[in-house]
């Protein structure tokens, strides 16, 4: 059997912004892992958007050495997950390749929903709970407060919790001894035992392929071994194996409860999946571990080049994401207002806006993005069968669907008691149903409701953070597909269906919708030589209508004098001239009228 008592796995959770890869800055310079002379801010986050939202996106791992107090020598593995409820599955591998967890809260803010959503998925990996107090030194800090919240969520005796700022280094080292203390060591396990490595993350190299984050469940993974990955029955020879200290060192072999790298050489993302179990032909394992399931996007939008030329480039711009990032699904698509573009799918508004954000940055694309929609199942009323829809344009006719489902979501609010009128009456106003409340601290409430996933992924968030200036905090995740009235929003301009502007919506608010949208679209469209008539289309009759006031010419100017007949013939004439244009003409649809389905709420 192999020792592995000096052995520690354990990973940082916590909400957005309350120190979790300040922390893991602190124990890696406090182990000398990173020198002094190489450390950075965020060391672990090494994306720009990362460092600039305050969230950790890529998962990462790295090995520290420590000598603790007793003297003995720790290999500490540090296995730091993504910090956003959008990335909930990753956040599950992670967890499942540690045996301890250190729960960072806020001395400040509390408890707050990311913390408890990420705290049951540590339980439910049955994890050893490490509470940690972060930011005392802030002057709005209450430890003691929030100390006994943590008691009474966790049972851990107040007294007990480590108080430190990361910030400041203070009591860090503390952190280090509780872990060695109380995060069991990883199982025993034979050299020659069926290899099992459960992948928690994986990257994609221009040299070496794809590279994937592993965990050493049991038996031994060496450097000339072919290995496989069980769900793909992908088998290769790896390129190199080692471990991270935090840049990649290459190793011999990697054996039971360590953690390190594998760089396989494949060339998508999509052959390594997160969660996968990794085995080796020489000592093959009868089956995977629990717990794998491939990513589904929940949120699907289109992306359009702003110049039409730039579509080649976008295309391989999106292939190179997804090469990094699995879980990125898109297919071509065309819209009559946009042309060519993708038709993305994504994990939540969260992971929609980085991919944005990178297209822009990264590879220096002027994209238009589309509303965002939801996956909606259709039945069908002669066959029954059931079609899956990720945009309102596949919706079929009117005529031939039996019923419409939609996904529901069940989401938990935390919030400040004063602010509790104001996040119901906003979340009742959007067909949540209210299910139940609990009061983890005196001045704390957590509201539970069901609520269609379109109407979460529009602005809830940004709409529950300016009601509670800041202060509330939310988490999600699928619930089921539930039968609605709902139908299908159109928007004509000039009578043509604006393809990109259509939205489904339930049948009661299509009315207040589309008469919202057609005023938005009136102040955004300009004006033309003729008149533009916008309308919106619902349940088969136009529900609401505005014109777009032609730029009208002065042709009377130069009549003067003399008989009313001839002012009465220029009119025609130019009335004429006008319904011909209207004819021929196409109006252009500025970007901003594609976003305003987005920001209707808003006023």
């Amino acid at each position: 059997m192999i020792n592995t008592d000096h052995i520690r796995n354990f990973c940082i959770i916590a909400h957005i912004d309350h120190g979790k890869s300040t922390l893991a800055d602190r124990l890696l310079q406090l182990t000398g892992t990173i020198s002094d002379r190489d450390m950075t801010a965020q060391v672990l986050d090494s994306m720009d958007l990362e460092r600039e939202k305050g969230v950790t996106i890529k998962a990462s791992a790295v090995r520290m050495d420590y000598t603790a107090q007793n003297g003995q020598d720790y290999e500490l593995n540090l296995i730091d997950t993504p910090g956003h409820v959008d990335f909930g599955y990753e956040v599950s591998r992670a967890l499942n390749a540690c045996e301890g967890a250190l729960l960072i809260v806020d001395a400040s803010q509390g408890i707050e929903a990311q913390t408890l959503a990420n705290l049951y998925l540590a339980l439910d990996a049955d994890l050893e709970i490490i509470p940690v107090l972060n930011k005392i030194d802030l002057p709005s800090a209450h430890p003691d407060e929030v100390a006994q919240e943590i008691e009474n969520l966790l049972g851990t005796p107040a007294e007990d919790i480590v108080r430190i700022s990361a910030k400041e280094g203070l009591n860090v080292d503390q952190v280090l001894e509780t872990i060695v203390a109380q995060v069991p060591p990883p199982r025993s396990s034979t050299l020659d035992a069926p290899v099992q490595a459960l992948i928690f993350d994986s990257h994609y190299d221009s040299y070496k392929g794809v590279i994937a984050y592993l965990r050493v469940m049991q038996g031994e993974i060496r450097a000339d071994d072919i290995v496989r990955l069980m769900s793909t029955k992908a088998e290769v020879r790896p390129v190199e194996i080692g471990i991270f200290k935090p840049g990649m060192v290459p190793a011999k072999s990697l054996g039971p409860g360590e953690v390190g790298y594998v760089a396989t050489g494949l060339k998508t993302v999509r052959e390594c999946r997160v969660g996968d179990t990794l085995t080796t032909t020489r000592h093959p394992a009868s089956e995977p571990l629990p717990g794998y399931r491939p990513a589904k996007p929940m949120v699907f939008a289109g992306i359009y080049p702003t110049e039409g030329e730039d579509y080649e480039d976008l295309r391989e711009s999106l292939e190179k994401l997804q090469l990094n990032d699995a879980s990125l699904v898109f297919e071509p698509e065309t819209s009559q207002a946009l042309n060519f573009g993708f038709r993305c799918g994504f994990l939540g508004m969260f992971h929609m806006e980085i991919i944005q954000e990178r297209l822009e940055r990264e590879y220096d694309l002027d994209i238009v993005v589309t509303a965002p929609s939801v996956q909606y199942e259709v039945v069908m009323r002669e066959s029954g069968e059931v079609i899956t829809i990720a945009s309102p344009a596949e919706l079929p006719e009117e005529g031939l669907i039996a019923e419409i489902r939609e996904p529901w979501m069940n989401i938990e609010i935390f919030t400040p008691t004063e602010y509790y009128g104001a996040v119901m009456e906003m979340t009742t106003k959007r067909r949540g149903i209210f299910k139940g409340q609990e009061h983890p601290a005196a001045n704390r409430v957590q509201l539970n409701y069901e609520i269609p996933l379109s109407e979460l992924i529009v602005d809830f968030f940004d709409q529950l953070k300016s009601k509670t200036k800041g202060y509330a905090s939310l988490d999600y995740h699928f619930l089921e597909y539930r039968v609605d009235e709902l139908q299908l929003l159109e928007i004509l301009v000039n009578n043509d269906p604006i393809d990109a502007l259509a939205s489904i919506v339930h049948a009661k608010n299509a009315y207040y919708k589309g008469q919202a949208l057609i005023t938005k679209l009136k102040e955004l469209i300009p004006r033309q030589m003729f008149a533009v008539a916008i309308q919106a289309r619902s349940g088969g009759r136009i529900i609401s209508r505005a014109n777009v006031q032609a730029i009208r010419k002065d042709v009377l100017a130069k009549c003067y004098g003399g008989d009313i007949t001839r002012k009465k013939k220029l009119l025609e004439k130019q009335k004429k001239g006008k319904k011909r244009m209207k004819m021929i003409g196409s109006v252009e649809i500025p970007q901003d009228a594609f976003m305003a389905v987005l920001r209707l709420d808003e006023d």
